[in-house]
């Protein structure tokens, strides 16, 4: 569901998650204009745009990072848009985020950063904390590898611990930034196949900002597509495949030179 239908949004529980009406503007330049969305529970929704259409600035408006200029932010059918950093917390707990560039503590083991929030936000006994670690740890297939520093690490390997910390609080929603940039084709693959992995066992609701198509088409249930503040395609990937609208087209096949788009079959 995208722009301007918000009617059956507020009425279903079916989306954890949606934007109303949101404005977010900085300086003379405008991200999101008049922009409603939800996103279902369950599915696991690709973002897709050029850069600096504003895929990541969804993210944080999402997590209550940015306020947005006007509109208003529901997650699970409470508003999130003036909620205070300490009232943000347990909203936030909802969340897993793996970042782009998995954002692992250096200073930290593998353990110690998977069981980082764990620590921060749970009072369990240790033995219980070493046992989710490790059983998240094997999810990813990085099993074994608890007293192993960052720096040990290749990119593919980072990219899997940063999801093993994502998972590590069993959170209902998991927000993936451009969870396969910077490998190789076969370790993003590998990526991709854990996302849907963690979608079927965790039973999560996924948002993946990507510009690979590859992985997008694997790993979506639902894609959008953002151009000047506003969705101009949203579908299932074959929709978006078959997608009439010539900028859909150029997106997709990174293309700049096509001017029609392939007839509808």
């Amino acid at each position: 569901m995208g722009n301007g239908d918000t009617t059956r949004l507020e009425a279903s529980s079916e989306y954890p998650i949606r934007l109303e009406h949101v404005h977010e503007q900085f300086g003379e330049h405008v991200v999101f204009r008049d922009f409603s969305m939800g996103f279902r529970r369950g599915e696991t929704t690709v973002v897709l745009g050029a850069s600096g259409v504003g895929k990541s600035v969804l993210l944080k408006l999402i997590l209550g990072l940015l306020k947005p200029t006007s509109g208003r932010i529901f997650v699970e059918g409470a508003e999130i848009t003036q909620l205070s950093e300490r009232n943000l917390v347990p909203v936030r707990k909802r969340f897993g985020m793996l970042f782009q560039g998995a954002a692992l503590f250096d200073f930290l083991t593998v353990y110690e950063n998977v069981s980082f929030a764990l620590h921060e936000h749970k009072s369990l006994p240790e033995a219980e904390v070493r046992r989710i670690v490790a059983q998240k740890l094997a999810l990813v297939d990085m099993a074994d590898t608890e007293n192993l520093l960052p720096e040990e690490l290749s990119g593919g390997m980072r990219k899997r611990v940063g999801l093993a910390r994502a998972i590590a609080m069993e959170p209902e929603v998991i927000l993936y930034d451009e969870p396969t940039t910077g490998l190789d084709p076969v370790t993003a693959d590998t990526i991709n196949d854990l996302i849907l992995r963690c979608q079927k066992e965790l039973k999560t609701t996924g948002i993946v900002v990507t510009h690979d198509m590859a992985s997008a088409y694997k790993v979506a249930d639902r894609m959008i597509l953002l151009h000047e503040g506003a969705i101009i395609a949203d579908g299932t990937p074959d929709q978006i495949r078959r997608h009439p609208d010539i900028r859909v087209q150029r997106f997709i096949h990174g293309d700049a030179s096509l001017t029609a788009a392939p007839p509808a079959s």
